[in-house]
């Protein structure tokens, strides 16, 4: 019982310090008023040097833990509302910004692939053979389509993204192809941009 109170008053002791020293440093970057020297680069330095380890573990422990929830948490909210600042790096930039908002705005037989694939799987358990072969075909018909619809996908970015921007930023083409296979109701970051709202 001693000892938990002990380590609870050490610890608030701890963080009664940390917050005066972060008062200080507060203060000493606010403009020194006249008539005093100015602090010389070394003890600057010297003022911001953190050691390696922290005397504290487990609080810092956990003040990272704190930092990466809160950023999930930011990168959540943008793949919702396209904030450019918390994206993951592959989705940000003013390029894919435009392929997103082209591959949303047409309607594509690569995005609807997966539920026909789905489909195949579950009603092939409940037909006859014959039936199966001619749904398999059709499959397969369906996978040359979209075949040929990646590839005019990606040369219709390229040549809009190079009228648009000059030069087009490596990558763009497979990241217009994969966002055109995906069902758009699950596409991240979220569209933005309704059926025929092609950006201008």
């Amino acid at each position: 019982m001693l000892g938990r109170k002990k380590k609870q008053q050490e610890e608030a002791e701890a963080a009664h310090r940390d917050a005066e020293q972060a008062e200080q440093e507060a203060h000493k970057r606010l403009p020194q008023p006249k008539g005093q020297p100015t602090p010389r680069r070394k003890d600057q330095v010297a003022a911001r040097k953190r050691p390696l380890v922290p005397d504290d573990r487990r609080a810092a422990k956990q003040a990272q833990r704190e930092h990466m929830r809160q950023l999930r948490e930011k990168q959540r909210v943008a793949m919702e509302t396209g904030d450019e600042r918390y994206l993951p790096v592959r989705d940000r930039g003013p390029q894919r910004r435009f392929v997103r908002d082209w591959i949303d705005a047409r309607t594509g037989v690569g995005e609807w692939m997966l539920i026909v694939v789905l489909l195949f799987l579950f009603v092939s358990l409940a037909v006859p053979e014959q039936m199966r072969i001619i749904m398999s075909q059709f499959l397969w018909l369906l996978v040359l389509v979209v075949l040929i619809e990646c590839w005019w996908v990606a040369r219709s970015v390229r040549r809009k993204i190079e009228e648009r921007f000059g030069e087009k930023e490596k990558g763009v083409r497979f990241y217009a192809i994969m966002r055109a296979l995906q069902i758009r109701r699950l596409r991240l970051p979220k569209p933005l941009v309704s059926r025929g709202e092609f950006p201008a």
